[in-house]
């Protein structure tokens, strides 16, 4: 059975399912979505807006370091509207593996502290991984780029994704990164 990984490159709990799915689920397939669209589809917001936020940052900091991962450092502001980003891994996820290119642009928010919400930031992650930063400046503003992401989110809302990351397995859904063993075991 195949296993679909839902993510956003803004979300830290992504960035750590990300950087471990590849060896607990190798042949997971990358699914690239705006969180914000799933956030607003849910009725709710990004924890990094609310009164959870000191204590998420302080987990986030936890498992990172736990994960051997290193200390975050926290992108400012956080969280930005990764939409451009966002656009750019559907874009990428398009022509082949977008693992490399999701991977740069969670680091370069994460262990770097680049708001990947600015089209620089998205375009430097392009450039480190051999993307062509002025085809992905096209893409971001692609009309059909656009639709491809709506399209993409719109999937994963209508198969229940409510939040990053997500692992699905048939009809089971698994979010957030400590729900990866349970996704490995289905």
């Amino acid at each position: 059975m195949t296993a679909d990984f839902y993510f956003g490159a803004m979300s830290p709990y992504s960035w750590f399912a990300a950087e471990r799915i590849g060896t607990l689920v190798p042949g997971a397939r990358w699914r690239p979505v705006f969180a914000g669209g799933l956030f607003k589809a849910a009725g709710r917001t990004s924890w990094g807006l609310t009164e959870e936020r000191e204590g998420r940052l302080a987990d986030c900091e936890a498992r990172a370091l736990a994960y051997d991962l290193g200390p975050i450092v926290w992108p400012d502001p956080w969280p930005t509207v990764d939409l451009a980003a966002a656009r750019a891994l559907v874009w990428a996820a398009g022509r082949g593996d977008v693992r490399p290119f999701a991977l740069g642009l969670m680091r370069l928010a994460f262990r770097e502290g680049a708001d990947i919400g600015e089209l620089d930031a998205v375009l430097e992650a392009a450039r480190r991984v051999g993307l062509d930063a002025d085809a992905v400046r096209a893409a971001v503003a692609d009309q059909a780029v656009k639709d491809a992401l709506r399209e993409a989110t719109g999937a994963a809302i209508a198969r229940g994704v409510v939040g990053v990351p997500t692992v699905a397995v048939g009809t089971e859904l698994y979010w957030g990164d400590d729900r990866l063993a349970e996704a490995v075991r289905a």
